[in-house]
């Protein structure tokens, strides 16, 4: 399965669900599984196992400027932080980045602020962003990142973005992962949901 939603509809349909109490094992931010209790054996079964099927982006590596741009656009929601730096990211140009140097914080860049006008422009960073990275039905986790860019003599502008928050977001999203399911299962017997 690929959603949490197609989990609960398999649940609730009762066509194989066993009678005796299961588990609801959220194994991370990306995969949950529906276990058995211990049979005689000592043994559990895996009834099912949902992957969330989420777009690839490359933290911690530089990539182009324009497929940057893309995939802020296409693999993050929507918030102020994103658009100020589709913004700013879209309009530097080229040979300046270097130019202005890097104090470990922030760096600086001409951007394009009209036809033919230019102005120095501070890269931020940190930046407040909540890529695609958890199930879709749940509320992707909001973090920190640090943007960086450099320019290459062959490939031009480079942006990249850094993780901040120490794979806290991976907890948050299991957290929201098992309040959905405890909610959508209300009134659903023999379960339990563990992370």
């Amino acid at each position: 399965l690929s959603t949490l939603d197609s989990l609960i509809k398999y649940i609730k349909s009762d066509l194989e669900v066993p009678v005796t109490p299961f588990f609801l094992h959220i194994v991370s931010e990306k995969s949950v599984k529906m276990l058995s209790t211990l049979d005689s054996d000592k043994h559990r079964e895996c009834l099912a196992v949902v992957d969330a099927e989420v777009p690839r982006f490359e933290f911690g590596a530089y990539i182009p400027q324009e497929n940057f741009c893309i995939n802020l656009k296409t693999k993050f929601i929507q918030n102020e932080d994103r658009e100020l730096l589709v913004s700013f990211a879209g309009n530097v140009e080229d040979k300046t980045v270097a130019e202005y140097g890097d104090d470990g914080i922030s760096q600086k860049a001409t951007v394009k602020t009209g036809v033919a006008s230019k102005a120095d422009a501070v890269i931020p960073s940190p930046v407040r962003l909540k890529p695609y990275r958890t199930f879709t039905e749940v509320d992707q986790p909001e973090s920190d990142f640090v943007f960086r860019m450099k320019e290459d003599k062959y490939d031009g502008v480079q942006c990249a973005l850094f993780e901040a928050d120490g794979g806290a977001w991976k907890l948050h999203a299991m957290e929201s992962i098992q309040e959905y399911l405890e909610e959508q299962l209300k009134g659903v017997d023999g379960f339990t949901i563990i992370s």
